[in-house]
């Protein structure tokens, strides 16, 4: 008869624990990036900006402005003077790029021309060791999240540039990155396929509502249409953040007045609490804590102006000459020479457009001004 067995009973497996969410949400903690020998060429300076999670931010500005540098801090392609990144909770500030777990799209999609569609998706699972039989579910899930799934056989060659960007864009997504960067991704494209790769965009967060977006570009239309939130640039530092309506209608600068929308941008002196004085001429407007005889700036949008006199006797009236006029489809621009300052109006296709040098009056709402105080060039942290 067999010896009783000594070894202690088996213990139930536990099933495996599912993989942690990858981390989303980023944080700019003064970050500062310089070149040159001793750091004295300064392209990003002390950016204090929080990307919530599932939040699309949209770094606006020109040329030279550090967008394109704090996204590529956050990629890890460069490294801070001073300051930390983060990524969730986790400080990404000396790790490589590969180590943070995001996704990104730049504007020349960077498809492998000898590779398939399903390839190019494939390669960065296969660069983060993803286990081979997950990886064909995976490229399939990503190519259909934007809906090039009939195209997995194809090469870069054989689409057109907006499929090529949509590739990019699943080859981003395949990781499934709690981080998507995305670097002027829509530039390269005609006006059509832009307009088109917007609404696809706008598609792509809400079906990925945990994914923090940054989205860096120049546009202010893609800016306006994708973003939860704006963070405007100039000269290396963060001028404003806030969301899109708070931006285009309530400027704290002239700067983002003019740099968010198009803006009528006019010298005015305060006169006392609701009126200023532009050119000789009162306007009714609110003015905030500005005091009596601070300087500041009026900005009016072109299309909350209208021609003729004010209805409402609060109303604000301007008198000018055309200079030009632009027909824009279903409206006419008008340029103006108001009191040696240049005023744009935009208005509903006219039937009849006033020749040049004719004499025209404008009105306004106080309520469609905004008073912007002199003086305020720098953001609050955000």
């Amino acid at each position: 008869m067999p010896a009783p067995s000594t070894a202690a009973p088996a213990r139930p497996t536990r099933p495996a624990a599912p993989p942690a969410p990858p981390a989303s949400g980023i944080r700019f903690d003064h970050v500062t990036v310089a070149h040159g020998r001793h750091g004295e060429h300064v392209v990003l300076d002390s950016l204090d900006l929080t990307v919530e999670p599932g939040e699309v931010m949209a770094l606006l500005g020109p040329s030279g402005s550090g967008k394109t540098t704090a996204l590529r801090a956050v990629a890890g392609f460069v490294r801070p003077v001073s300051g930390r990144v983060l990524i969730g909770d986790r400080d990404v500030t000396a790790l490589p790029p590969y180590k943070r777990g995001i996704g990104m799209v730049v504007q020349q999609y960077a498809l492998f021309p000898h590779m398939k569609v399903a390839e190019n998706v494939a390669f960065g699972l296969k660069a983060q060791k993803v286990p081979r039989a997950e990886i064909p579910g995976r490229v399939a899930e990503a190519l259909e999240l934007v809906g090039m799934a009939a195209y997995a056989d194809r090469h870069p060659r054989e689409l057109s540039g907006g499929q090529q960007q949509r590739v990019a864009i699943a080859r981003a997504l395949a990781i499934r990155p709690g981080v998507l960067l995305l670097d002027e991704p829509l530039s390269a494209l005609d006006a059509q396929l832009r307009s088109g790769m917007l609404t696809e965009l706008a598609r792509l967060h809400r079906e990925l509502p945990d994914v923090s977006i940054l989205y860096v570009t120049h546009d202010q239309v893609e800016a306006l249409t994708l973003a939860d939130r704006i963070a405007v640039l100039e000269s290396a530092r963060l001028r404003e953040c806030g969301t899109p309506q708070e931006l285009y209608r309530s400027p704290r600068t002239a700067f983002t007045a003019s740099f968010v929308g198009t803006a009528n941008l006019l010298p005015v002196t305060v006169r006392g609490a609701g009126g200023v004085e532009f050119a000789g001429r009162p306007l009714a407007v609110a003015t905030g804590d500005a005091g009596p005889g601070a300087t500041a700036t009026l900005c009016v949008r072109p299309h909350r102006l209208a021609t003729g006199p004010a209805p409402d006797p609060h109303g604000n009236t301007l008198r000018g000459t055309v200079t030009e006029v632009q027909w824009r489809g279903a409206t006419h621009r008008l340029y103006l020479a108001v009191d040696g300052h240049r005023v744009l109006a935009d208005l509903r296709e006219l039937r009849e457009t006033p020749p040049l040098g004719t004499e025209v009056t404008l009105h306004f709402a106080p309520e469609d001004a905004v008073l912007i105080p002199a003086g305020i060039e720098a953001a609050h942290h955000a």
